[in-house]
């Protein structure tokens, strides 16, 4: 069970490729990371490889990096059957792309970042992780829900494996009320 657990790290993963329509804000890439802020929640599935089917739910939180350097934290779990898996991610801009990391990197059980681009309501995030090289894809399709789509490199082409969809936490939204 635990090694359904190692193909996790790409799902935390793709929460933070969400995508933002840029505002008048000087930098694009700033104003992206900050409409994901917050905490998310949502199902996704393994759809490809040994562990087809397989079904999990993940309960994310992103905080945007204040300084002056564009990207995100983010921390949680995912949960499969009544198995948890804690997450964490960084990922920091440099230069005109991404690098970083989800769990310890792939020095140990995580992914590294090695490249990415934020463009419109679409980011991609190059991933790696010794000999396994791939993108995450990720589409903000409104405020509220992003859709992701993680893919390895299998021969020439590249293969989707995940497929996910977060939702923003409206539990702790507060609304008003009628007396």
């Amino acid at each position: 069970m635990y090694s359904k657990f190692r193909i996790l790290p790409l799902c935390l993963a793709a929460f933070a490729l969400t995508t933002a329509t840029p505002s008048m804000a000087r930098d694009k890439d700033h104003v992206f990371f900050s409409s994901v802020e917050g905490i998310w929640k949502g199902p996704g599935e393994i759809v490809a490889g040994k562990y087809k089917g397989t079904k999990f739910v993940c309960n994310l939180s992103g905080d945007a990096n204040n300084n002056e350097k564009s990207g995100i934290t983010l921390d949680g779990t995912c949960r499969v059957g009544v198995f948890n898996q804690k997450m964490s991610a960084v990922i920091t801009r440099k230069g005109k792309g991404y690098t970083g990391r989800f769990l310890d990197g792939s020095a140990g059980q995580g992914l590294d970042i090695v490249s990415g681009r934020v463009t419109g309501n679409r980011a991609v995030m190059a991933i790696n992780r010794k000999t396994l090289d791939g993108a995450m894809i990720a589409s903000l399709n409104d405020p509220e829900t992003m859709n992701v789509t993680i893919s390895v490199k299998v021969g020439s082409e590249m293969v989707p494996v995940i497929g996910m969809t977060l939702k923003r936490n409206i539990e702790n939204v507060k609304t008003g009320s009628l007396r």
